[in-house]
């Protein structure tokens, strides 16, 4: 018989003296008292980080309250690992509670609950509904919340998650939120996109840091072929803060009969990392109706079987003092407690700290309030308030029209893209190519956005060309013209041509850039409504407005038709000055600088302008010019007139000349010496008056000099219609570039910026507050506006309280600590 070291030593003399009875029972006593208030203090922190969780899914609070995060791919087990640490069973895998929506689970250890004692919270509140003990009921609830839910908000998933506390004697004291689980693929008659979904759903509830990723995998699935690792390592790329566990490791046991078969697996084989320990766990298969205590006692049989396994039936056993503290069941239960409580003994200091500053938040929010329905019945105090925030409106606008970064324009700003789109005009009328301005890829607001607007007005303008006008309209206008007599009847057609194209094209032009300069000051409201709440944040003796709904849309509205009138007013002045620049009395036409620039075309319609029977021509494409023609006598006629008519027309041919007049300085001059002044009713004349024209005509060109024969005037109106149209295009492009560069400009820049930044407060002080106080506080007791005001003010009070109670219990635990 083998001897303990200790009975072959002499005893010291000097050896303390082995304690008495008595002091041995007050010893175990003390550590017994100890493990007690150790247990009431976890305990305790347990239940007023529950406290805190559930107000914080309530209210909508960020908090960093320490939880585990299951999750895997479907049919990896997460279900019955539930099942298993909650020690009972309630169908959880029946209602698929998990592919659709999150389900918080409270675990709390009660000694005194025999019976599991289930309780939901309700939606949109801090508090539990009634116990439930019956399984089904409770699949019933998870199954009906979720499709409500989302047949509420018509999607297939949502990370809104389902609260549930679960007090029991035999689970411990544990928070796990139970994810939706990965799928490759669409269940039937879901949306296709819904695994993108759920995946981002996953990441999004995984990433915060302060929660513990707890991730399954099947043991069948092989370390190197893992589908949902690499999403695990974009979350948690070391893993410092994930929990790896495989399940269902039966499944794989019987693939092991060498000891290096075994320890390669459970070490992951250099996958993971030396410091990363996967759990490996293996639950009952039967799911037969068994009862509570069969159920768990089923659990630890399944551990002790797979450990026999590994011991007797791999050949060499398993490194089980590496591999040991990690499989089974009974392991991971124990480390997720014990992980959980650390964590929450460690983020409580930071927990309470947070707590404080969120209730002085709170109760800062509620004494606002406060005041802002005391305000209600003060006139007085809201026309002040009033008119501040409306002053503090103007402000901002003028700073966002003077230049000004502030807020984000990566934000709040617009491409030129998305202001077409958002304001509806989608294009310039008349332009069929798009306009593509400098910056228009960068989102401005403001000054900058109006800037660049006015730019894409002046490249959509200079990329119209003067429409192409037919030969119809050309004879019209210059057979007219050419009626009323005198030697500038093409230059004067032309010019005609150059207005009507003007007016017809560059007013829809001029009234898209009113437009768009509109939204853009239009867009400016929300931005000044942000910068005038960053402003009230920073000095608390500033009053919110926000709360005052009536009163905002009223401000809004103001503001909105006061851009409006400006458009209006602007669309005016521009299409006065388009009027102006293609009036007939405008010398533009006729400019010196502008006749220097028409060069050969000028010179080729000065030659028409000298025959006075441009009327002659033929302008259509087939036309030619014959002896025959009206307006031209035939040669036999000429030769038929007798000698004496003949020497009296002689006699009277320098008489019917008529003499160029001097040109008035009020109207507009010709491009070659003036108009030609009538001589009366040409009808009165007839072909004699006609023939007498022709004779001065010829005889005037026999003294410059110039013969004009048959082939000279076939040259001349073959050349009629294409050097109208080439002369009026320069018309009408010297009319809209004096329209672009000098008037236009200036006149929107004078008729938007001008009245914002020097009359935009009056304008909206005196359509709001120069009214009586009756009409006055209709903008603030409209209907909904104190409602709203009053409904915030008991949610407000509904959250301090949770918050003041967790706060006294956090400062309770921390005195433990």
């Amino acid at each position: 018989m083998a001897m303990s070291p200790a009975a072959g030593r002499t005893p010291n003399p000097k050896a303390a003296p082995s304690p008495s009875p008595s002091a041995r029972r007050a010893g175990a006593d003390s550590a017994s008292a100890a493990a007690a208030a150790a247990a009431s203090d976890t305990k305790a922190r347990f239940e007023a980080y529950n406290r805190l969780q559930a107000a914080a899914v309530a209210f909508g609070e960020k908090l960093p309250i320490p939880e585990i995060v299951a999750i895997g791919g479907q049919s990896d087990g997460k279900s019955s690992l539930l099942e298993a640490l909650l020690g009972f069973r309630f169908n959880v895998r029946e209602v698929e509670m998990g592919t659709r929506r999150p389900l918080v689970l409270q675990m709390v250890h009660d000694p005194t609950a025999l019976d599991p004692r289930c309780r939901f919270q309700e939606e949109d509140s801090e508090e539990y509904g009634h116990p439930m003990v019956q399984a089904a009921a409770i699949a019933d609830l998870i199954k009906q919340r979720t499709e409500s839910h989302l047949r509420m908000i018509q999607a297939a998933v949502s990370s809104k998650p389902i609260v549930m506390r679960a007090e029991y004697a035999h689970c411990p004291n544990l928070t796990i939120i139970d994810t939706p689980g990965f799928v490759l693929k669409a269940k039937k008659g879901e949306p296709e996109r819904t695994p993108e979904e759920i995946l981002s759903m996953v990441k999004t509830l995984a990433s915060p840091p302060h929660r513990l990723i707890l991730f399954l995998q099947q043991s069948s699935v092989e370390w190197c072929s893992s589908l949902w690792l690499d999403a695990i390592r974009e979350i948690d790329p070391t893993f410092r803060r994930t929990m790896i566990v495989i399940s269902k490791f039966d499944n794989r046991l019987k693939e092991f009969t060498e000891r290096w078969e075994v320890d390669s697996y459970l070490s992951a084989s250099g996958y993971l990392g030396d410091n990363i320990h996967p759990f490996f766990v293996a639950l009952p298969k039967d799911r037969g109706t068994i009862s509570n205590d069969e159920f768990r006692r089923q659990i630890c049989q399944v551990d002790i079987d797979v450990l026999r396994h590994l011991r007797d039936g791999v050949k060499g056993g398993f490194n089980e003092e590496k591999f040991g503290p990690y499989i089974g069941f009974s392991c991971l239960r124990k480390y997720l407690e014990s992980e959980l409580q650390k964590r929450y003994k460690e983020a409580a200091p930071a927990t309470l700290a947070l707590l404080e500053q969120r209730c002085s938040d709170v109760s800062m929010d509620v004494s606002r309030l406060d005041s802002k329905l005391q305000a209600t019945s003060d006139v007085s105090q809201l026309r002040r308030s009033a008119m501040l925030h409306a002053a503090s409106i103007c402000t901002h606008l003028r700073a966002l029209l003077d230049g000004a970064a502030d807020p984000a324009p990566e934000v709040w700003g617009k491409t030129t893209e998305e202001e077409q789109m958002h304001s509806g005009i989608n294009s310039w009328p008349g332009i069929s190519v798009p306009v593509k301005p400098p910056n228009s890829s960068l989102k401005l607001y403001g000054g900058a956005a109006f800037e660049r607007v006015m730019h894409e007005f002046r490249c959509a303008t200079y990329s119209m060309e003067c429409p192409q006008v037919s030969r119809e309209k050309v004879a019209n206008i210059l057979l007219a013209h050419a009626g009323r007599g005198g030697s500038s009847g093409m230059t004067e057609a032309a010019a005609e041509i150059a207005r009507a194209a003007a007016r017809s094209w560059l007013a829809p032009l001029t009234e898209t850039a009113c437009d768009r300069l509109a939204f853009v000051l239009q867009s400016l409201f929300d931005l000044a409504m942000e910068r005038s709440r960053t402003d009230d944040s920073r000095y608390q003796n500033v009053e919110n407005m926000d709360g005052y709904v009536g009163f905002l849309a009223a401000l809004r509205c103001s503001y909105y038709k006061f851009v409006k009138d400006l458009s209006k007013q602007c669309k005016q002045i521009v299409r006065h000055h388009l009027d102006s620049v293609t009036s007939p009395y405008s010398h533009i036409c006729y400019e010196s600088d502008f006749l220097g620039g028409v060069g050969t075309v000028a010179n080729t319609l000065h030659r028409f302008n000298q025959f006075s029977g441009v009327a002659s021509f033929d302008l259509s494409e087939s036309g030619s010019l014959e002896e025959g023609q009206e307006n031209l006598p035939p040669r036999d006629q000429q030769q038929m007139t007798p000698p004496a008519k003949a020497n009296e027309r002689e006699i009277l041919k320098e008489s019917q000349l008529t003499v160029p007049e001097t040109p008035s300085p009020d109207l507009p001059a010709d491009m070659h010496g003036g108009k030609k002044k009538d001589n009366g009713n040409m009808n009165d004349g007839g072909a004699r008056k006609r023939h007498a024209r022709m004779a001065a005509y010829a005889n005037r060109s026999h003294h410059n000099n110039v013969t004009v024969g048959g082939d000279d005037l076939v040259s001349r109106s073959g050349s009629s219609y294409s050097s109208i149209c080439s002369i009026s295009a320069q018309y009408f492009a010297k009319m809209r570039e004096v329209l672009i560069e000098r008037n236009v400009p200036s006149a929107l820049n004078s008729g938007f910026l001008t009245p914002c930044r020097e009359r935009l407060f009056l304008a909206l002080g005196f359509e709001l507050f120069a009214v009586n106080d009756e009409k006055f506080m209709d903008m603030f007791v409209s209907p909904g506006a104190i409602d709203c005001i009053q409904n915030e003010r008991q949610s407000l009070l509904k959250r301090q309280k949770i918050l003041l109670s967790c706060l006294s219990e956090f400062k309770n635990i921390s005195r433990t600590l």
